[in-house]
């Protein structure tokens, strides 16, 4: 038997569906001859094991694509948005109710994101089915056809108008008692039909659909109960009142809504684009708008001023000053020069711009992000799965204690119709979407208000939990510094420096890595060649290896030459003590010299740091895999005590393992990894990082700026904060109500203003996390700032001036330097990346 061979197979799952992916390992694990199937942390892939006797590549290359076919053929995914919804209680009443339905295998209803997400077989059921379904309990599914909007115009499209005529009659009818003296009844009728139908259509369907009561139906019973009783006014008022809270509920939540998906919406729908016609010398060059989805990579756009860039690329001629915000959270607008890269969704504030499209439209910065978002919304965090299943009980609990309201009082002589009265206003009370909603809407508010500051949080889950962080871990290199490192210092041992800088740097060429860049810089800019290498490999945390000329080169940490020359470790001790990272070249078994690169620390470190401490994180570490003194020297800088150097990606992780439960891990490159998964929470710089980095993080920091550490913390202490306000808040006002019914001091429109007015105080408070402040004890802790309103673009005229406007929003700053690795989260990663520290 030969030995088990193994090989990595990219997931490209139909409808990118986490179900269809375990099938489809499931179904590979059944193969003959595979002996283990195992997902790649972080990335959408996995890795086959097989024995290469009874299965060959080919055979797993073909295996896989039958399965996926058949996973195509076998299954339907639809993503579509839902309108009608006003709590997290319609989402859930949507959901049982299309789950029960034949041949759907999965559903998922987003409350925050308004979507629905189905699985189904189209051999049992068809789309069109799953949609009518929805449109019964009175609901819309966006682009379900002309028979879904006709049935919409009879339940929710109709909803405000019949909220309105229902206002307007009961108007009315107190308008006649209060000038007559005489009961409106007929009036009052009227309003509580007009209003109370829509009502009843929807609650009648939920409770077909899904064998359970929703509020739609408790607020049906108790208007017919108040009708049956001859309470008219009670009646019409419990219709009015609710469906106009309804309303302003829903108009209210869409803001929060709003402000989370602003962002994706951000891109224009067309690209002015420079395309040749015709060929040959006399071939003309035409400027002409195209939709952006045609758009190819490596065409040339061009954007003019106040334009906002349609798509992520690289100036090749212009200069400008371009407001970030949307991506990276900055406040004032960044000069951008040839060789700089720019973001779909930003604002070209000033100058013209051509720019070389550097990745397809769907695949770019702000599209990577709007996904981060859409998932965001439909991940339910601690809280809100807490709270939905409090919420199962809760509501059937009070629908049985309402029944035993009605009933036992009669049997101990109580006049019915004052039991009923009282059971018809417990049953108004039972509705739980206060509670229900309470969680959600601060979790969106807060999503939306990291999203707008340039933090990107997969989740309110992990939002939650960076309340609980007490322990901050740092890298060195691209995270508490700039990332740009520059050579300060060659010495040589052997040859001359230019030698030494041209075998280096033809070695590194090949590299991401900032060390690499910086060896690769220095060499053009002193005019050194580079030439080719042979059999690049990457080692691990230390440096790099590979074949110049049939000799081989090594390069990177010190620890990789065994035991150097004294005067070698003279020179790397003197390079250390000036706070520089040391690079040792070797050419087989002869060491070159070593080159010194320095590294600035970023100006936000330090202010990181501090704002960290004022919020109680008591371990605050710096790991790294440079050396003990450089790396002493840059958290000194910093005001960091706790430095542990010279690590492997596989000892920062079993350092971050060290430091307990509750710690974060702040990184930007691929030998962060490791550290960035084993952490309660992972923050990854977004413009600087690599795509590992990223995927496998729970947060992405857009603008690099490592003091959004802590305003994340903050902001989800005050979360929290919030949410059980919320909590208490609706939980408080349904205990208070009961008491006051259980003393018969409670009518029907006490029970609705109650129920309704928590909903919106619950939302109304939620709604402050997007851009309000704490007060109390969290009134001081470091939080996100969404970037503020930029000013508009202005005309620099003929000659180029800019005026005042343009100079408060930051345009005539001198350049502020680029991140080099913004396009990493493009996907223009460089698989041969020096993992280093």
């Amino acid at each position: 038997m030969a030995p088990a061979a193994a090989v990595e197979l990219t997931m490209t799952d139909p409808g990118d569906c986490r179900a269809c992916a375990d099938r489809l390992r499931e179904g590979l694990s059944n193969h003959r001859g595979i002996v283990g199937v195992e997902p790649i942390a972080g990335r959408d892939a996995i890795m086959v094991s097989y024995d290469p006797d009874l299965c060959s590549l080919d055979c797993l290359d073909a295996t896989a694509k039958e399965l996926r076919i058949d996973l195509e053929g076998a299954y339907q995914h639809r993503v579509c948005r839902l309108e009608g919804m006003d709590c997290a209680d319609c989402a859930q009443t949507i959901e049982r109710a299309v789950t029960r339905m034949d041949g759907v295998t999965n559903v998922a209803v987003s409350f925050p994101a308004s979507t629905m997400r189905v699985e189904y077989q189209p051999a049992v059921i068809d789309f069109p089915r799953i949609a009518g379904r929805v449109g019964r309990l009175g609901y819309q599914v966006e682009g379900a056809g002309e028979q879904g909007s006709r049935r919409r115009l009879a339940t929710w499209a109709n909803r405000e108008h019949t909220t309105m005529l229902a206002a307007v009659l009961l108007g009315l009818a107190l308008l006649v008692d209060f000038a007559t003296g005489l009961t409106a009844i007929p009036l009052y009728a009227a309003a509580a039909l007009v209003g109370g139908l829509p009502l009843a259509r929807s609650g009648v369907a939920a409770l077909l659909a899904t064998r359970r009561p929703d509020i739609n139906l408790l607020m049906t019973i108790a208007v017919i109960g108040a009708a049956v009783i001859g309470a008219w006014l009670e009646a019409a008022l419990v219709v009015v009142l609710f469906a106009t809270g309804e309303l302003l509920e829903s108009r209210a939540v869409d803001r929060a809504r709003r402000e989370l998906a602003s962002l994706v919406s951000l891109a224009p729908e067309t690209a002015r684009v420079r395309r040749r016609r015709g060929s040959g010398p006399l071939a003309l060059v035409q400027e002409i708008d195209v939709d952006v989805a045609e758009v190819m990579v490596g065409e040339v756009v061009i954007i003019r001023p106040g334009e906002r860039i349609p798509i992520d690329g690289v100036v090749r001629e212009g200069a400008s000053a371009v407001d970030q915000a949307p991506i990276t959270g900055e406040s004032t607008p960044v000069d951008k020069v040839v060789g700089d890269p720019v973001f779909a969704g930003t604002l070209n504030a000033q100058g013209l711009l051509v720019v070389q499209t550097t990745t397809a439209p769907g695949d770019t910065t702000l599209a990577r992000i709007g996904k981060l978002v859409t998932e965001a919304q439909g991940r339910k965090s601690p809280s809100e799965r807490w709270v939905d299943a409090f919420a199962r009980w809760y509501t059937p609990a009070v629908v049985g204690a309402a029944v035993l309201v009605a009933t036992v009082p009669t049997l101990l002589g109580v006049d019915f119709s004052a039991s009923f009265y009282a059971a018809l206003a417990l049953l108004i009370l039972a509705c739980p979407c206060a509670l229900v909603i309470s969680t959600p809407v601060a979790i969106v508010s807060a999503l939306g208000r990291a999203s707008a500051a340039g933090v990107l949080v997969k989740g309110g889950a992990h939002l939650e939990q960076a309340a609980s962080i007490r322990a901050v871990a740092f890298d060195k290199t691209g995270t508490l510094t700039e990332g740009r490192p520059r050579v300060a210092a060659i010495e040589v041992m052997e040859g001359s420096e230019e030698d030494l800088l041209g075998v280096a740097a033809t070695l590194e060429a090949g590299s991401e890595h900032p060390l690499a860049r910086a060896i690769v810089q220095e060499a053009r800019d002193r005019g050194v060649s580079v030439g080719a290498v042979e059999g690049f490999e990457a080692l691990t945390g230390l440096g790099a290896r590979g074949r110049i000329d049939g000799r081989t080169v090594v390069i990177g940490d010190p620890r990789l030459f065994g035991t150097l020359p004294g005067a070698v470790v003279d020179a790397v001790d003197a390079l250390r003590a000036r706070a520089q990272t040391a690079v040792v070249v070797g050419v087989d078994d002869t060491v070159l010299g070593a080159i010194g690169i320095a590294d600035t620390l970023r100006g936000e470190a330090s202010e990181a740091v501090s704002d960290l401490r004022r919020l109680g994180v008591g371990s605050i570490v710096l790991l790294t895999g440079d050396n003990a003194k450089t790396a002493a020297a840059m958290a000194a800088a910093a005001g960091i005590d706790d430095v542990r150097a010279s690590l492997l990606p596989q000892d920062k992780a079993a350092a971050i393992a060290e430091l307990g439960d509750g710690v974060a891990m702040v990184g930007d490159g691929v030998n962060d990894a490791p550290a960035l998964a084993a952490a309660s929470i992972g923050f990854a710089m977004g413009s600087a990082g690599s795509d590992t980095a990223i995927e496998v993080a729970d947060v992405a920091i857009m603008g690099d700026d490592p003091r959004k550490v802590a305003g994340l913390i903050g902001l989800s202490r005050w979360t929290k904060s919030v949410v059980r306000q919320n909590i208490a808040f609706s939980l408080g006002t349904k205990l208070i109500a009961a008491g006051i019914l259980a003393a018969g001091a409670l009518p029907l429109w006490g029970a609705v203003v109650a129920d309704v007015g928590a909903s919106l105080v619950v939302v109304v408070n939620g709604l402050r996390l997007i851009r309000g402040r704490p007060a109390g004890s969290l009134r001081s802790v470091p939080l996100l700032q969404p970037a503020s309103k930029q000013p508009q673009p202005v005309d620099v005229g003929p000659g180029g001036a800019c005026d005042a406007t343009a100079h408060a929003g930051g345009c005539c700053e001198p350049k502020a330097a680029a991140h080099d690795h913004a396009d990493h989260l493009a996907g223009n990663h460089d698989p041969k990346e020096s993992l280093r520290g």
